[in-house]
């Protein structure tokens, strides 16, 4: 099964176009998340202390954990999530919130690092930004580091779109230009 993670929530969204572009080449369809249907739990006193008791009687099988364990068992992961706020949407990190489940996603190991329990091979993340401000450590860097640390997805794609609502910039060739870079990068 391969998982399409979409944190785009504009009509028309240019990270949703860039990511299209990657799914209509895919072989396989993908199984979408769309995170502006989900209602995220609020993580409070009652949350946590439920997550806590499933987890100790190791009740992976829960509702509650349903996003990590779909997120567990893909083979391959795309995410689309336009850069904002120099950072991503924070449905996206709700749902980061949701798949991180230790005996799910991840284990610690006797030294107390993670050591990744997900199948996927690649994680593949698509952006986009207005601007050419674009430090990859703020939303980009966040997700690599927990894709290999905490999930062990080995590999980590960007695929990219910057630069598109500058003064006098050609958003569309800019687009049509990534799109056909990321093609030529899956064959």
């Amino acid at each position: 099964m391969k998982l399409f993670v979409n944190a785009c929530v504009r009509e028309g969204s240019r990270t949703r176009r860039l990511a299209d572009c990657l799914l209509s080449g895919s072989k396989e369809p993908f199984e979408e998340v769309l995170l502006s249907e989900i209602r995220f739990p609020i993580a409070d006193e009652a949350f946590l202390k439920k997550r806590d008791e499933l987890l100790l009687k190791r009740r992976f099988d829960d509702p509650m954990f349903s996003l990590a364990r779909q997120f567990a068992l893909a083979e391959e992961i795309l995410i689309a999530a336009p850069f904002w706020d120099l950072s991503f949407p924070a449905a996206l990190k709700q749902y980061f919130e949701q798949i991180n489940v230790l005996g799910v996603t991840f284990v610690y190991t006797p030294e107390g690092t993670p050591r990744g329990l997900c199948r996927a091979k690649r994680l593949t993340y698509v952006t986009t930004a207005g601007g050419t401000f674009f430090p990859e450590e703020y939303g980009a860097g966040y997700v690599k580091a927990i894709a290999r640390n905490f999930y062990g997805i080995p590999e980590f794609r960007l695929v990219k779109a910057v630069g598109l609502d500058l003064d006098g910039a050609d958003a569309e060739a800019i687009l049509a230009s990534a799109m056909e870079k990321a093609r030529r990068e899956e064959t």
